[in-house]
């Protein structure tokens, strides 16, 4: 498989999703981003190498719908958004809370 030229984003990656089963996953080296829409597999790979300075076994890539909210008698909707699972290697971690 060849290498091509990948633009690296930073802004990409919005921000880690943290819920208890992500931060149980943390302990398996399984990290879990918002990343925007457009980008595909390939981006997300060179920009989290490249940002976070690791090297990623797999990643898998989600389009989460949207909910359907009621706050009080009015209903709404959640935002769509695009959610990356990235498994890094053994030897690489990822510093998402500050001890």
């Amino acid at each position: 498989m060849t290498k091509q030229n990948i633009k690296v984003d930073p802004d990409i990656i919005k921000y880690p999703v943290i819920t208890d089963k992500t931060t149980k996953d943390v302990e398996n080296n399984i990290y879990c981003f918002k990343v925007t829409k457009k980008s595909n597999k390939n981006q997300i790979k060179a920009t989290v190498e490249e940002v976070f300075n690791v090297k990623i076994k797999k990643i898998n890539t989600l389009n989460m719908p949207q909910k359907i909210k009621t706050v009080g008698r009015f209903k709404g909707k959640t935002t769509q958004y695009k959610k990356a699972i990235i498994q890094l290697y053994k030897e690489y971690k990822i510093e998402l809370f500050e001890n």
